[in-house]
């Protein structure tokens, strides 16, 4: 049977399990899932930002960024800037802004991922996943992050979620839904070619390539995509490809040696697998051992062989063994964050293997519960210790203890000393600047690295006609004073 179905009997097709109808059970799975995600975003929320000194740079480069809206940035393409311009003329494009943006594009990836579920397994299945998913420290240690995976991370969410439908209802609507999902996640990152590749996958297993039907459905969502694509791609050739500069000059270029790329991969994957979702792991395995009577074969012989099983191991499986599979080729320098976007469908895809010897619609969901409550409570520890509220004797050498209102004191008088004026430009390394100049009262602008072809919210003349205010790190030029012991790296000056 054609498992891409065209018409009022689609729902019919054998190979599919039948969807949750119950509108009551959906208002209850929701009210619970709202008051639950609210619990859980509230209190990292508030650890993450007592325990930071400072944004994410990445949040710092939005931030950054915003000041102009641009069809591409040295780095990206715009999309999450442009979204984020709204928030930020509403509330100002401040830490807590970019904060309240970030939780919101991963809470609701989450929600698509469980409605996903829900309809393809049912609300237990969907809860557990939901639960496994908010253990990976990607989702919670990091909740507050606001960058291009996170945004990434919505759309092949959603484009999951869109290929479920296309599959259940053969409709149009669905497929240029799809093609504009696509089209914006490229808008993006480039790493939503990753997920083509699953949606190619799945889509071959189904056998959409056997009716002309569904051939052309699938080309009006590549052109779709295409379409909204096209304006950044313009703006790419324009710029000398500067994002593709930079990917090649940041890790797809490093071009590893046979030894560096196997270790690079294996590092990459078991950092994925066994670091950042170890959380989860232990989550599920806790609940199949305390769930006595839950290693049964399912009576749903469906598990074993369906369209949802195809789509869920297909988005939940391709991504974590492509990105080993491009440093090994390629010898990329893989950047950990990459699995941003991908490791939350891992957990119904790990369910999925396992489906053969757990009933997870038997699992008993109050040791669960439990076991996610202590899981949180840990990592909640172990974030604090490791801040700069906790023992100074197990800080980490990481960013958020970096103190941008310290530096900004410092620097901020003797500035407006040797300016005669207000300081309305920073110059410096992007995050360094960029945190100076949120923790500043003038909030000046951001020039990037001095450089003004990567920093098109500022032009020449406003610089040169109110003075810049210049950072370098790590180096000692002429001209410039060091900023103080507790910023022994940190050197400035200040350009009339």
């Amino acid at each position: 049977m054609n498992a891409f179905p065209s018409g009022p009997c689609a729902a019919s097709n054998s190979n599919l399990p039948t969807p949750v109808n119950n509108s009551k059970l959906q208002l209850h799975w929701l009210a619970a899932l709202i008051i639950g995600i609210a619990i859980f975003a509230g209190v990292w929320l508030a650890e993450l930002s007592w325990t930071s000194l400072v944004p994410p740079s990445d949040n710092i480069e939005q931030i950054t960024w915003v000041g102009s809206l641009e069809l591409g940035y040295y780095k990206h393409p715009p999309l999450p800037t442009w979204l984020f311009w709204l928030p930020a003329r509403l509330f100002g494009a401040s830490a807590w802004t970019s904060y309240m943006v970030g939780v919101m594009f991963t809470i609701a990836a989450l929600l698509i991922m469980g409605q996903l579920l829900l309809e393809v397994r049912g609300p237990r299945y969907a809860l557990i996943a939901l639960l496994g998913a908010a253990c990976i420290t990607y989702y919670n240690c990091r909740l507050y992050y606001y960058n291009h995976n996170v945004v990434l991370m919505f759309f092949v969410s959603a484009s999951a979620y869109a290929a479920w439908r296309c599959v259940r209802t053969g409709s149009r609507k669905w497929w240029a839904w799809l093609g504009l999902l696509f089209g914006l996640g490229f808008m993006s990152k480039y790493q939503m070619a990753v997920t083509v590749l699953s949606l190619i996958a799945f889509w071959l297993q189904q056998g959409g390539w056997r009716g002309a039907r569904h051939r052309r459905l699938a080309g009006l969502a590549a052109a779709i995509a295409a379409a909204i694509f096209l304006p950044h791609a313009v703006w790419v050739v324009r710029h000398d490809f500067a994002p593709v500069h930079y990917a090649m000059s940041s890790s797809l270029g490093v071009r590893l040696d046979a030894a560096e790329r196997v270790i690079d991969s294996l590092h990459w994957l078991i950092d994925q697998l066994l670091n950042r979702a170890l959380p989860c792991w232990l989550l599920l395995a806790w609940a199949v051992a305390s769930s006595p009577g839950s290693r049964q074969h399912p009576t749903n012989r469906e598990l074993q062989a369906n369209t949802g099983r195809r789509l869920l191991l297909a988005w939940g499986l391709i991504p974590i063994a492509f990105m080993p599979a491009v440093g090994l080729v390629f010898g990329a320098d893989l950047q950990l964050q990459w699995g941003t976007p991908f490791l939350l469908f891992s957990v119904p895809a790990v369910m999925e293997l396992l489906s053969g010897r757990v009933d997870w619609e038997q699992l008993r969901m109050p040791p669960l519960l439990k076991a996610f409550v202590v899981i949180q409570v840990l990592l909640l520890v172990v974030n604090f210790v490791t801040s700069p509220k906790g023992p100074r004797s197990v800080h980490e050498n990481h960013w958020r203890h970096f103190d941008s209102q310290q530096l900004a004191e410092l620097l901020e008088g003797p500035a407006h000393e040797a300016l005669g004026s207000r300081v309305c430009v920073v110059s410096g390394p992007g995050k360094i600047a960029g945190a100076l100049a949120l923790a500043m009262r003038d909030h000046p602008k951001v020039l990037i690295d001095g450089r003004y072809d990567i920093s098109p919210w500022i032009t020449k003349h406003d610089a040169e006609e109110c003075g810049i205010l210049e950072l370098v790190d790590n180096v000692q030029l002429p001209g410039f004073k060091p900023v103080g012991p507790m910023f022994p790296r940190l050197f400035w000056r200040i350009v009339r």
